[in-house]
């Protein structure tokens, strides 16, 4: 952390008297291990936190483990005719917690946060990628239209990348933003052995190369295009094996469409399924900027074969290979470069773990947010 940000750390820390409200409906996955680490952080600087999100799920369970206040949101993942009852349940919450600022995290809560809102509070809004990437056509258009008129109840956007921040841009988002890279914690995703971690798992080929994909079973995090690419990767590597981590509308889809070399689990356990890893995947259509899953795989030293959304090949700093976009070929080819040369994949994991541990600190991310939204605060 330099001079200024370690500056900015000491101002967010002494703002004793912040009273913030987070509203976050993913309440698993990357979006709520960045909610749950912000929580955290912000109760640690004496700030008065509480969060709306549904009573069940990991998020949940987190935010109780802070001591913050949990505050019951019942609203669901995807936008419809819910909306409305759900942005009037949020005005309740707010008029309850009585916030200063108010924290939305994601299109779910940026949409029904800012109906109830209308600017009434301070409100920040963190995309964690842009509604309008998630569609086509006419919803498309929809969801840019949306997110201009929006930027009027926003008082701050917060992108987690420069791509992110310029997508936004180009699609007419205007307003106030910032870029505060994602983070995770090196004391956490740290190199396990290989071998151990497979006899904990009970691997039935413990020997066999192994890619791992984690992410959220949905049409973003492409575990489909995963699997178009693996029969050229078991051509080329018989004795590959696939596991894909998580879960999501379309796993029935991804069953059916695997083999028997692919093995589906849920998302528990992810320290062991990095350490067992030769090479992890990340197959995403899209993404805001790195996902906390190449970082959390870069930290526990696993080299990375991804797609080239949002720049994230510009981020791998020799970690591993970035190819095009829906090159599923590309994809392939890359991931057996990597099961057949086992050196070549250890040197980029140690890369990736100095390049997680120096430029993706959960801790610096968190200071920074925490100087952003004070600095926010002080400015009205």
């Amino acid at each position: 952390m330099n001079a200024a940000l370690e500056a900015l750390d000491a101002d967010a820390t002494s703002g004793g008297g912040v009273r913030i409200l987070h509203v976050s409906q993913p309440v698993e996955a990357g979006v709520a291990r960045v909610v749950a680490g912000l929580v955290a952080d912000q109760r640690a600087r004496g700030w008065d936190v509480a969060v709306a999100c549904p009573p069940q799920g990991w998020l949940a369970d987190q935010v109780r483990a802070t001591g913050a206040r949990l505050v019951p949101w019942r609203a669901t993942r995807a936008p419809g005719p819910t909306v409305p009852a759900e942005a009037l349940a949020l005005r309740r919450v707010v008029r309850d917690t009585d916030p200063q600022l108010v924290h939305l995290h994601s299109s779910k809560a940026g949409l029904a946060g800012r109906l109830a809102l209308r600017g009434s509070r301070q409100t920040v809004f963190q995309p964690h990628s842009w509604s309008f990437e998630a569609v086509t056509g006419p919803l498309q258009a929809a969801c840019r239209m949306w997110e201009r008129a929006a930027q009027r109840w926003t008082h701050l956007t917060v992108n987690v990348s420069e791509a992110e921040r310029s997508s936004g841009r180009a699609a007419g988002v205007a307003g106030a933003s910032v870029v505060v890279p994602n983070g995770v914690d090196p004391t956490r995703w740290t190199p396990g052995d290989r071998a151990t971690a497979r006899r904990e798992l009970s691997f039935p080929d413990p020997a066999a190369p192994t890619v791992v994909c984690v992410g959220r079973l949905a049409r973003q995090k492409g575990q489909d295009l995963m699997l178009a690419a693996w029969p050229a990767v078991r051509a080329a590597v018989p004795g590959a094996r696939l596991v894909l981590i998580g879960d999501g509308p379309d796993e029935a889809q991804l069953r059916a469409q695997a083999d028997e070399s692919v093995t589906i689990v849920a998302g528990q356990q992810l320290e062991l399924w990095y350490a067992a890893a030769d090479v992890v995947a990340v197959p995403s259509r899209w993404e805001a900027g790195l996902p906390l899953v190449a970082m959390e795989a870069m930290a526990s030293e696993r080299a990375l074969v991804a797609f080239d959304v949002a720049g994230i090949g510009s981020s791998l700093d020799g970690a591993g290979a970035a190819v095009p976009a829906f090159e599923v070929p590309a994809l392939a080819a890359q991931l057996v470069i990597r099961l057949l040369d086992p050196k070549l994949a250890a040197k980029e994991g140690a890369v990736g773990r100095d390049v997680a541990t120096t430029r993706f600190s959960a801790a610096t991310s968190q200071a920074a947010t925490a100087a952003q939204l004070l600095g926010l605060r002080q400015r009205t």
